[in-house]
């Protein structure tokens, strides 16, 4: 498993400087590609996407709407997929509530107030130890702006029709971590135990001081689990 190529698919609103902590020291034990997920329509559109340029085999990460395409990804190639890593994201599908507060930000992105929805966004997404700190803020609202509101909108819409794939849990069968921030509000720790149950022999690590952007609150944490992983 020397060299596997490594993929990572970012989440909503990211871009790949999401992963800048944790790129370095993965490319010491293999390629890294950071998976383009503004193509396609859906999740079975953009995991088709991401497939298409991704290498022959590869170990998959997904973060959050990327863990939604990693699923499918897993669905459409499994063959393809040798290892599997899972960081702060579900196996559940959209909630109604969640659905709702989805198109209320969505209707505001498209009336011209998408950076008012990403700088609201970012308190439910950080550890709130984290909530003041301004410099963190500002890279969760700069990755949303640089995708555009057009992408968010069409993320969202993913995101609501995702299936659930906790049916699909059982038949995973390549080596699998789930990484969750111990205060994700989002996707919270509860989420990230039903899917390393649901798979076997998958290991479940807590991300200490973190919330949903574990990623780039610890990038230090994160990228020793990612490494942790990779390594078996």
């Amino acid at each position: 498993m020397s060299n596997l190529p490594i993929v990572l698919i970012p989440g909503l609103n990211c871009t790949a400087s999401v992963f800048a902590g944790q790129v370095p020291p993965l490319w010491q034990v293999g390629p890294v590609t950071v998976a383009n997920h503004l193509e396609g329509e859906g999740v079975v559109g953009m995991a088709a996407a991401i497939l298409r340029d991704a290498p022959p085999a590869f170990a998959l990460l997904g973060f959050s709407l990327g863990g939604y395409l990693a699923f499918e990804i897993v669905r459409q190639a499994p063959e393809r997929v040798l290892k599997l890593c899972l960081l702060d994201t579900s196996a559940r599908p959209d909630t109604p509530d969640s659905t709702a507060k989805r198109r209320e930000r969505m209707a505001l992105a498209e009336a011209g107030r998408f950076a008012e929805t990403a700088d609201a966004a970012f308190e439910l997404s950080v550890h709130p130890d984290h909530a003041g700190r301004t410099k963190l803020r500002a890279q969760c609202v700069g990755m949303a702006l640089e995708n555009g509101a057009a992408a968010f909108v069409r993320q969202q819409q993913a995101i609501i029709a995702r299936p659930d794939s906790r049916p699909t849990l059982a038949q995973i069968r390549v080596p699998t971590t789930v990484i969750v921030g111990d205060k994700d509000a989002i996707t919270p720790p509860e989420v990230a135990r039903e899917m390393a149950d649901g798979i076997v022999g998958a290991r479940l690590l807590m991300i200490e001081r973190a919330g949903h952007m574990a990623a780039i609150e610890q990038p230090a944490a994160v990228a020793a689990a990612m490494m942790g992983w990779v390594r078996g």
